[in-house]
C-alpha cells in the first residue's frame, strides 16, 4: 500500500493573519469615523475604484452596483429617497478576510420613520473598501423606504 502526500493549502502565519485583521479593522474604523463626522472627502477616498455595492431586497435600487462612481450614485439615491440620518456606530469587527460595521440608522419618508439595525460586510483591497454587502434588520421596511 502506498501513501500519497498532498500539499496542505498555504496558510499565513498567525502574525500575518493578525496583521490583515488589524489592517481591515483600521480601514473600516477610518470609514466609520468619517461617516459619523459627515466628512465626505474621507468617505469618498475610502472606496476603491473597483468598489462594488451589493444592495439586497426588492426595491428599485436592489442590485450589484459595480465601480466607485456607480456605488456612490446609488448611495446618494438611497439618502435622497430615505431621509437617511447620521448613523450610530454599534460595533466594528474584522478578521483576515472581512470587516463588519454594525450600525443603527434612522430613516424617514412621507411621515414614516424607520430605525433599522444594519450590518455592512466589507472586503478590503489596497487599503480601501473593495466590496460591501448590506444586511437589513427589516428588509421590507427598507424596500418601502426606497420604493419609487
Amino acid at each position: 500500500m502506498t501513501s500519497q502526500v498532498m500539499d496542505a493549502p498555504h496558510r499565513a502565519p498567525h502574525t500575518a493573519r493578525m496583521t490583515d485583521a488589524a489592517a481591515n479593522l483600521a480601514v473600516v474604523r477610518r470609514y466609520a469615523d468619517a461617516w459619523v463626522a459627515g466628512h465626505l472627502p474621507t468617505i469618498v477616498a475610502s472606496y476603491h475604484d473597483e468598489f462594488t455595492l451589493h444592495y439586497g431586497g426588492s426595491s428599485p435600487l436592489a442590485s450589484d452596483h459595480v465601480g466607485k462612481v456607480a456605488a456612490l450614485a446609488t448611495l446618494a439615491e438611497v439618502s435622497r429617497r430615505s431621509g437617511r440620518q447620521t448613523p450610530q456606530i454599534v460595533d466594528v469587527a474584522a478578521g483576515e478576510r472581512r470587516a463588519v460595521l454594525l450600525v443603527r440608522e434612522t430613516f424617514s419618508r412621507d411621515g414614516r420613520i424607520a430605525i433599522l439595525d444594519r450590518a455592512l460586510t466589507f472586503t478590503v483591497k489596497e487599503g480601501k473598501l473593495h466590496e460591501c454587502w448590506i444586511y437589513e434588520s427589516d428588509q421590507a421596511a427598507m424596500d418601502r423606504l426606497l420604493a419609487d
